[in-house]
């Protein structure tokens, strides 16, 4: 993780302080005009990537900086390889602050044409830069945050991207400090946990009904290619030694893939087809639509939308859901669809029953619940837990400690997985007690992880052998969860084990206390003799 690499770090401390002092003191406004750079920068260095492969291919590629762009409110044409940001960063101060806000912005607004969720949610955009100082400031350190994750991938045996994506993380936390309405960040290890868990395929369609700036979906974007690179490379298997052409394992101990290892034509345009999130905040949505294009998803489907209210009509779509939904949020009465039928207004109960009724039958999801879902005892809470375990196979509870979404969040969780259609015989359950990271407020890599035991035993689990309540996995019958009024509470089910302390008898420790009084006497009355 970025926090790692003390250089990376410090750049993007100093990015926000130029902000701060060019005068864009909101985070939300920064994180908006920092994300507009990188995107031109990542542009331009994708596309130079892509025309150079095309030329050591032999194959035809019409580069987005071919041809001309009509200068919006004008008939001046020019070349669009004015708007690369390899040519426009070498300009004078002034004058290019004024080719970036009305030549080059009004390009990437437009850039995957008029009909594309892209160019609509990019219609209210604003380029909002005080001063020339400030944006050559500010592009001299995005060039320097680049250069340092090329050393990095080359020096640290890093993938590029999952170090971009690090960075970029640390420029959206800025604006996850335990968010209104319950929405903070997932930590990009437990979503790779997650992917794990689900295992997305190739040609499923994946959603996120609360995407947020879309990391679930690119986790499961990365799982799938890196999936693809190992069934390519026979002998490779989950979790392995991470040998082998275009593997590796990274710093939680998962498998990755170099993208480019498997990224064909026809991958291509499957991924681009693959994956639908959901938000109501629309600079979320851009940031994620931005964030996906950055990974090599040009055309993303991400749109602005309540996935709670009688506007969304999209139920037994998908195969395959990964989310951690908004936990403190309400919704009017009036507002919520009516195809959700829980006696509640509790967005956190109203989405795991949405996304219940968005998989396809045999669909599948993993979704982080507060722990108030799993073991509250209201009338809504226990026909959520009915539903998912009645009219599904709930697989596994995992109980997450509560410092993972720290400093943002205190919030005690689980991950819930369950099958839309299965039917529930067991529900495996495992006590996460370390992700990878102290859980104090710094989030420091450390060694002890439970990350790829879940990921094995899970996959493993079977109810003869998982029957020791003493472990930290073990399976639990339906029955009895049943009869425990649909609970998912871990430590209902866990059997603790206490040690047995013995102490001394207490005329033994009598007489120890005694002794030591007499000494304390002796060394006072030697004293005195000094006095």
């Amino acid at each position: 993780m970025l926090q790692n690499n003390a250089t990376l770090k410090s750049l993007i401390d100093k990015l926000w302080q130029n902000f701060w002092e060019g005068g864009i003191a909101n985070p939300l406004t920064a994180i908006e005009q920092i994300t507009y750079l990188i995107f031109m920068k990542r542009l331009d260095d994708l596309e130079a990537k892509r025309e150079r492969d095309a030329e050591f291919t032999g194959e035809k590629y019409a580069s987005r900086f071919k041809g001309k762009f009509t200068v919006p409110g004008s008939n001046e044409k020019i070349d669009k390889s004015e708007l690369r940001w390899s040519v426009f960063k070498h300009k004078p101060a002034d004058e290019m602050l004024l080719h970036v806000q009305t030549k080059v912005f009004p390009f990437l607004k437009d850039l995957n044409g008029e009909t594309s969720p892209f160019t609509k949610h990019m219609a209210n955009a604003v380029f909002i830069m005080p001063k020339a100082s400030l944006l050559v400031s500010a592009i001299n350190i995005v060039e320097d945050i680049f250069k340092e994750i090329e050393k990095d991938a080359t020096e640290g045996g890093h993938a590029f991207q999952d170090i971009q994506g690090d960075v970029y993380e640390m420029l959206l936390s800025e604006i996850a400090t335990a968010g209104k309405n319950g929405q903070f960040r997932t930590p990009r290890h437990i979503i790779k946990l997650m992917a794990e868990l689900v295992a997305p395929q190739l040609g499923q369609r994946i959603a996120d009904p609360a995407c947020g700036t879309g990391g679930f979906l690119l986790g499961a974007y990365q799982y799938i290619l890196t999936d693809l690179v190992r069934k390519s490379h026979k002998g490779s298997s989950p979790l392995s030694s991470g040998e082998g052409p275009g593997v590796r394992l990274d710093e939680d101990g998962f498998e990755r893939a170099a993208i480019s290892a498997v990224l064909t034509q026809k991958v291509k345009s499957i991924l681009d087809q693959s994956f639908v999130g959901y938000d109501i905040d629309t600079t979320m949505v851009r940031l994620g639509l931005m964030n996906m294009m950055m990974h090599g998803i040009d055309e993303p489907k991400i749109d602005y939308k309540d996935t709670l209210s009688k506007t969304y009509n999209e139920d037994s779509q998908f195969d395959v859901i990964m989310a951690n939904p908004p936990f403190t949020g309400n919704i009017d009465k009036g507002d919520i669809n009516e195809g959700l039928q829980l006696p509640t207004t509790k967005t956190e109960l109203l989405f795991v029953e949405r996304i219940y009724n968005m998989l396809k039958m045999g669909g599948t999801a993993a979704v982080i619940v507060p722990s108030g879902v799993i073991q509250n005892s209201g009338k809504a809470f226990e026909a959520l837990r009915k539903l998912i375990i009645e009219k599904a196979e709930l697989k596994a509870v995992i109980a997450v400690p509560s410092g993972v979404f720290k400093p943002y969040a205190g919030v005690s969780t689980a991950i819930l997985l369950f099958t839309k259609g299965g039917e529930t015989n067991h529900v495996w359950f495992y006590d996460m007690q370390a992700d990878g990271y102290t859980l104090d407020d710094k989030r420091n890599k450390i060694a002890e992880s439970d990350l790829t035991d879940i990921v094995l035993h899970y996959k493993t689990r079977d109810v003869k052998k998982d029957s020791d309540r003493k472990l930290k996995y073990f399976m639990v019958p339906k029955k009895e969860i049943v009869e425990n009024s649909y609970d998912l509470n871990l430590s209902t089910y866990k059997e603790e084990v206490y040690e047995e302390v013995k102490y001394e008898k207490p005329d033994l420790l009598i007489k120890r206390l005694e002794a030591i009084e007499v000494n304390i006497q002796k060394g006072l009355a030697e004293l005195k003799e000094f006095i």
